[in-house]
């Protein structure tokens, strides 16, 4: 089983399935806006920008599982990252990702990498690769730009 088996809807509601990724390197995100730890939009649209012409895809996964730090609406979300963060990477609907009711990718990925890797905070990361294995595991207080996150997307984007 790989990531492609899995799909979200986007923030505006439309069908996403991560097999429309097949080939790239998806950074998996899961975000909130109301977060000490919200600023890391700033960097993802910057990986993306850096990267995106080269495959790499974020996607944001907005999620009020952690301190009700996502209460806005789709609508609200889409606003406030447009507005303060320039944000036009790929966004989904608001998910659950902690526990038995998480959606089912991330289930699969703690199921893959143990319990460590669930979430444990907003901005929890999973780097996908272009054959849809879950790559590796970020914790949450780490920057999207960091160089162990930059250096796994380089290597798989063959940079």
């Amino acid at each position: 089983m790989t990531a492609y088996q899995f799909e979200f809807r986007t923030i505006r509601g439309e069908a996403l399935p991560l097999s429309s990724f097949e080939g790239q390197p998806v950074l998996v995100v899961n975000t909130a806006s109301q977060c000490g730890l919200t600023p890391q939009y700033r960097e993802l649209q910057g990986l993306w920008e850096r990267y995106k012409g080269k495959g790499l895809v974020v996607l944001g996964v907005p999620s009020n599982d952690f301190g009700a730090q996502e209460p806005g609406t789709e609508t609200e979300i889409v606003e406030f990252c447009e507005v303060n963060y320039s944000v036009d990477f790929p966004m989904t609907e608001k998910q659950v990702v902690i526990g038995g009711e998480a959606h089912p990718f991330y289930r699969w990925a703690v199921e893959i990498a143990g319990e460590d890797a669930a979430p444990k905070w907003n901005f929890h990361k999973y780097l996908i690769g272009p054959e849809g294995e879950l790559v590796n595991v970020f914790p949450s207080k780490m920057s999207p730009l960091d160089a162990a996150i930059v250096d796994e997307i380089e290597r798989l984007i063959g940079t």
